[in-house]
C-alpha cells in the first residue's frame, strides 16, 4: 500500500538504514527492478540463496501485492494490484510470463492486498482468497475477502489482457471484523486443511496482531474474528518489520511472512501441535532478494521453496529453495 503522500510506505526509511548498514559481505545478485535496497543478504541455515527467475510481462501488473500458487493449475502462480486496479486476478507462469487475467465476478477492488488459496464449500474444489483488508486510515467497520473457485486456465487465455478479461464463477462475499478496532493489514493467510482465515496487522511492531477467522466461513454474515497471541519478529528495526504478505505452506506446518526489510519462517514442532501454536515459534529469517517494495510471497506448490514479487512493473519473480534436508511437501 502507498501512503496519502504517494511515497512507498517504509521505502524512504529503508534507504537511510541500508545506507548504514552495509558491510563488506557480497550481496546476492539483484535485478534491474529490485533496487530498493543494496542491504547485504546471506542465506540461512535453511534456505539456499534467492534467484530470479524472471520478470513481470504483463505491464498492466504495476503493484504486485499478493501471490499465490495455483492448486488447480500446478505450477502457476496468481496475482494482483494493490489500490487503484479493478477486481482483476492475473495469472502467471513461475517466469513471470503471463497466461490470463480473470476480473472477479461479483467482487469490488477497494484495497486488495494479498491472495491465498484454500478449502471451500465444495471439497472437490480449490479455491482462490483475495484479501480486500487494506485501511490506511482506520476507518472501516469491516473488511473483506472474496472467495472463488480457482479458474482453470486453457492455452488461449494468455492472449486474454485486463482489458478482455474473462470472468470468474461468482465470488462469496466474506465480511470480518476485528475484536478492538479497525487495523490496517496486508497480509492474508488460508491454512490448506481446516480453511481456517489469518490476517495479520500491518503494525510498526515486532509483534504485529493476528487475527483467526475460524471455518466455515459463510458469505453475507459479518464474522467478528479472535486475536491470537504469540507473533514476534526478530528485526532489526520495527519500523520495517510491517508485515506486508503471508502464506501457509501447502502441508499446513509452516508460515512464511514478507516484511520490508526481510522475509520470516515460522515452524511447527514435529507432533500433534495445534495450528495456532505456530504464532509462538521462534521466527527464521530467509534472505529474500533485494525487492522495490516486496508485498508478496507465497510458498511454491511443493512447499520446498518461497516465491516473492515486488511493486513495479516488470517486477522480479524471486525464488529461495529450502535446502533438501530441511524440505518438506
Amino acid at each position: 500500500m502507498r501512503t496519502r503522500s504517494g511515497w512507498p510506505a517504509g521505502l524512504a526509511l529503508l534507504a537511510l538504514v541500508t545506507a548504514g548498514c552495509r558491510t563488506a559481505q557480497p550481496a546476492v545478485p539483484s535485478s534491474a527492478d529490485a533496487t530498493g535496497s543494496d542491504r547485504p543478504v546471506m542465506p540461512t541455515p535453511l534456505f539456499g540463496e534467492p534467484a530470479v527467475l524472471g520478470h513481470l510481462h504483463d505491464p498492466a501488473i504495476g503493484e504486485s501485492s499478493g501471490l499465490v500458487a495455483g492448486r488447480a493449475n500446478p505450477g502457476l502462480l496468481w496475482t494482483h494490484n494493490d489500490s487503484g486496479d479493478g477486481p482483476f486476478a492475473y495469472c502467471l507462469q513461475a517466469t513471470g510470463a503471463s497466461c490470463g487475467t480473470w476480473r472477479v465476478t461479483g467482487a469490488e477492488a477497494r484495497d486488495w492486498e494479498d491472495a491465498a488459496a484454500g478449502p471451500g464449500p465444495d471439497p472437490a474444489r480449490s479455491y482462490l482468497y483475495f484479501g480486500d483488508i487494506g485501511d490506511n486510515d482506520l476507518e472501516r467497520a469491516e473488511v473483506v475477502v472474496y472467495r472463488v473457485p480457482e479458474p482453470a486456465v486453457p492455452p488461449e487465455a494468455a492472449a486474454a489482457g485486463r482489458d478482455a478479461a474473462r470472468a470468474t464463477e461468482p465470488a462469496e462475499v466474506l465480511r470480518l471484523r476485528y475484536p478492538d478496532g479497525a487495523h490496517d493489514a496486508e497480509a492474508l493467510l488460508v491454512h490448506p486443511t481446516t480453511g481456517d482465515l489469518f490476517v495479520v496487522a500491518k503494525e510498526a511492531s515486532t509483534t504485529p496482531a493476528v487475527y483467526r477467522a475460524a471455518a466455515p466461513l459463510r458469505p453475507g454474515e459479518a464474522r467478528e474474528m479472535t486475536r491470537v497471541p504469540g507473533l514476534r519478529l526478530p528485526g532489526f528495526t520495527a519500523r520495517l518489520e510491517l508485515v506486508t504478505g503471508g502464506d501457509i505452506s501447502p502441508d499446513g506446518r509452516r508460515v512464511v511472512l514478507s516484511t520490508y526489510a526481510a522475509g520470516y519462517e515460522l515452524e511447527l514442532p514435529a507432533g500433534d501441535a495445534a495450528f495456532d501454536d505456530i504464532w509462538r515459534r521462534p521466527a527464521t529469517s530467509i534472505a529474500l532478494a533485494p525487492r522495490r517494495q516486496g508485498e508478496a510471497i507465497a510458498y511454491r506448490l511443493d512447499g520446498a521453496a518461497v516465491l516473492a514479487t515486488s511493486e513495479g512493473v516488470g517486477a522480479a519473480v524471486t525464488q529461495v529453495e529450502r535446502h533438501p534436508a530441511t524440505a518438506r511437501p
